[in-house]
This record gives C-alpha cells, sequence and structure tokens, in this order.
C-alpha cells in the first residue's frame, strides 16, 4: 500500500521577497521583482535586468567561513533550508536519520564559482585555481552540504532536468517516501546563474527578453513576449511520511498526492509541436492523483513568457484538461519573479501551496494584450480568491523535460 505524504515545512528565497510569507504577500499583492542587475557591472550586456534576490546579508543566517567557501546557489539553498526546517520543528527531533533524505536539484550548480575560477586559470594560470573549484561546481554539492548540517544520511539525489529541475526532486522525494524508502526528504531547488556567462549565454541562445524594461520584460501569455528574464533563488520544502509526521507533531500543511514526468524527445531547446509531452506528463500526474480534471482549483503554469513555450503549454493543458482547461485558474508568477531555472519549481511550487491553503491566486501581471492562441484563464493583473481542494505546478525543462506535481488541501 502506497502510504501518504505531507508537507511539513517550507523555506524560500526569491526576486519578491526572503521568506516564505514575505514573497508570497508580494506575489498576491502584483509587486514585480524584475529590476536592473547589480550582482555584476552589466554596462556592456545586452540584457541589463534580472529577478535578483534582494536585501540579503547570508552573514545573518551562515558562517562567515562557510559562506566564503561557498557558491552563492549553495548559500542562497543553506538559508532557504534554516527557513523549512525550523517551521516543520525538525530541530532536536528524534528520528532516524538514515531515512532522512535530500533531493535538491538545480539546472547549472556553481556558475559563480565557474566563472571566477575559469577566469582565474586564463589570467592567473591553472594552479591558482582554488581547491573548492570542483566541489563548488558541482550541483550535488549543494544537497551534500544540507545533509552535513542537518546529518541526513539518507541518499542525495539532486534532479538535474533543467528548468524542471526542483520539480523533479520534489517529485522523486514524494516517490521515496510514498514507496517506503524514507520517512521525511529535504528538497526543492537553488540556483544562482546571474553572472556574465549566464546571462551572456542564455542572451546568446535568444531565449531572453532584450528590451530592459521591467514592467514589460515577463509577459507570460501576452501577444507582446519575447523571450524569458533570467532570475535567481531557492525554495526547499520539508516531505514526510503522514503518520510519522502525526507521531512527531509536526505540523501539516497540505498533502502531496501526485506526479508526473515525460521527455518530449524532440529538440535540445524548442517543445514539442503537438505538446504530446506535457500532454501525457499533465494526464500522468491526475491519474497518479486519481482525479478528474475538473477537481483542479489552481495551475501554476511555467509560462516563461517565451513565445514557444506559453503557446505549446497552453496546448497541453487543454488536451491534458479538456473542457476543465477553460474552468481551472491558471497563473505565472514568473511575471513577477523571473525564470530561476532550476529552482523555478520548488518557488512556484511553494505559491501553489499558498494558494491552496489560503485560496488566493497570484496573478499573472502585465497580461495586457492576450495572445489568442493562450486563451485560457490565466488570472490577468487581479488576485482571485477561490476555494479549492487540489493545486498543481508545472514546470518545462530544455531538453524536452516535462514535471507536474499535485497537492491536496488537509482538513484536520
Amino acid at each position: 500500500m502506497k502510504r501518504r505524504v505531507v508537507v511539513t515545512g517550507m523555506g524560500l528565497l526569491s526576486p519578491v521577497g526572503n521568506t516564505v510569507e514575505e514573497s508570497f504577500k508580494n506575489l498576491v499583492a502584483g509587486k514585480n521583482g524584475i529590476d536592473f542587475i547589480t550582482l555584476f557591472d552589466a554596462t556592456n550586456s545586452k540584457v541589463k535586468i534580472a529577478g535578483e534576490v534582494k536585501n540579503l546579508n547570508f552573514e545573518d543566517y551562515l558562517d562567515r567561513k562557510e559562506i566564503r567557501r561557498s557558491d552563492r546557489v549553495t548559500n542562497l539553498a543553506m538559508v532557504a533550508t534554516q527557513e523549512a526546517y525550523k517551521q516543520a520543528k525538525l530541530e532536536g527531533a528524534d528520528i532516524n536519520r538514515h531515512r532522512f533524505g535530500i533531493f535538491v536539484g538545480s539546472g547549472i550548480g556553481g556558475l559563480n564559482t565557474i566563472y571566477e575560477e575559469t577566469k582565474t586559470s586564463v589570467t592567473r594560470g591553472q594552479d591558482r585555481i582554488s581547491p573548492f573549484f570542483i566541489p563548488n561546481s558541482i550541483i550535488n554539492l549543494i544537497g551534500a552540504k544540507i545533509g552535513i548540517e542537518y546529518q541526513a544520511y539518507g541518499p542525495n539525489l539532486p534532479q538535474v532536468t533543467a528548468c524542471s529541475a526542483a520539480t523533479n526532486s520534489i517529485g522523486e522525494a514524494f516517490r521515496y517516501i510514498r514507496d517506503g524508502y524514507l520517512e521525511i526528504a529535504i528538497t526543492g531547488g537553488s540556483e544562482a546563474p546571474i553572472n556574465e556567462i549566464g546571462v551572456g549565454g542564455f542572451a546568446s541562445l535568444k531565449a531572453l527578453n532584450f528590451s530592459n524594461d521591467p514592467d514589460v520584460a515577463s509577459v507570460p501569455f501576452d501577444a507582446r513576449r519575447s523571450g524569458f528574464v533570467i532570475a535567481e533563488g531557492a525554495g526547499i520544502l520539508i516531505l514526510e511520511e503522514y503518520e510519522h509526521a502525526i507521531k512527531r507533531g509536526a505540523p501539516i500543511i497540505c498533502e502531496m498526492v501526485g506526479y508526473g514526468t515525460t521527455a518530449d524527445a524532440f529538440h535540445m531547446t524548442s517543445p514539442d509541436e503537438e505538446a504530446s509531452g506535457i500532454t501525457a506528463c499533465l494526464t500522468q500526474a491526475l491519474e497518479d492523483a486519481k482525479i478528474s480534471p475538473d477537481q483542479m482549483g489552481y495551475i501554476n503554469a511555467h509560462g516563461t513568457s517565451t513565445v514557444l513555450n506559453d503557446k505549446y503549454e497552453t496546448l497541453g493543458i487543454k488536451k491534458a484538461f479538456k473542457d476543465a482547461a477553460y474552468k481551472v485558474n491558471i497563473s505565472s508568477t514568473k511575471s513577477m519573479t523571473g525564470h530561476a531555472l532550476g529552482a523555478a519549481g520548488a518557488i512556484e511550487t511553494i505559491a501553489v501551496i499558498k494558494a491552496l491553503t489560503t485560496g488566493d491566486i497570484p496573478p499573472t501581471i502585465h497580461l495586457d494584450q492576450p495572445d489568442p492562441e493562450c486563451d485560457l484563464n490565466y488570472t490577468p493583473n487581479k488576485t482571485v480568491h477561490r476555494d479549492m481542494e487540489y493545486a498543481m505546478n508545472i514546470n518545462i525543462g530544455f531538453g524536452g523535460q516535462n514535471a507536474a506535481i499535485i497537492f491536496k488541501k488537509v482538513s484536520l
């Protein structure tokens, strides 16, 4: 028999806030977190805007030496984990730490380290490369450092699936707990790509918006959309087996009930033109949750503000949900945060859970000129209240990665 899995803690750093509550308050207020880049000198960059985490002093949370020894991507994850761990009341908890796993994904990992140490190699020579170069570059070290800090002796299994990385990580943690391999897991994603090569690389790919106007740059499902706004952040969830959580008196925020994942096997960067991959993914998630499409109250769409993603994601939702596609509230919070790549799924999943538990559905801001091919209810410009039992997060990544997860409101 498959076991029930619940969320007992959440932590968040995003372009609209440095905690879960601050971020969600600003999302429902329609606050735009996109602004001009401060993390590097963007004078000579074609793209000058991004979604940065703001007013964050790592020394308020982490040891100064560890901050210097770690990449920004790891430090973001460590801070978000602190918030989630505290909410889940895990400090001092009597748990079997060999059945406590880590599933924290990233699309790129330690890109700041890669950039800085490559510069050092070229300008000063290979013998001046830091011994922390490799450890701070590889993605599994994000979760490894979390595991060391919190004594999680179970598996450390980050999913590396581009912009679906966090969603896949949450989904795989869910399966490990549901199928009896673990009792508890720290899961989510982190990304820190805002530097010269991160911005320059995506700009070269023609994936980014080039307007440099924060108010019209990220416009998902709008006819004016022309590329995404790169962002950073970290989102962390504590997933736990239901009876285990009850026994130790943990707060139960909601229940996770469904997960689907597929690959388009179509193109390196473009989605499948028939939307067959995302359709199958959404159908899998609904079947896994054992619910019908008309039971869904809210979908946080991948909604990148790129021409192809928004068009084909819309088509996939229509194919999977059929008539119910026009009844569900959908929004893209990337209209406010930008696109945090491998961390996007965790940031957006937390928004989904808060929407589910409060009934407040954050809007898609700047949706002023709807694309006729994107004709669903994208909750334009204003938060709406809707009582619901189920909510879903969708993410789609380069390489044809598709992931969807479903949560259920819990009445205790």
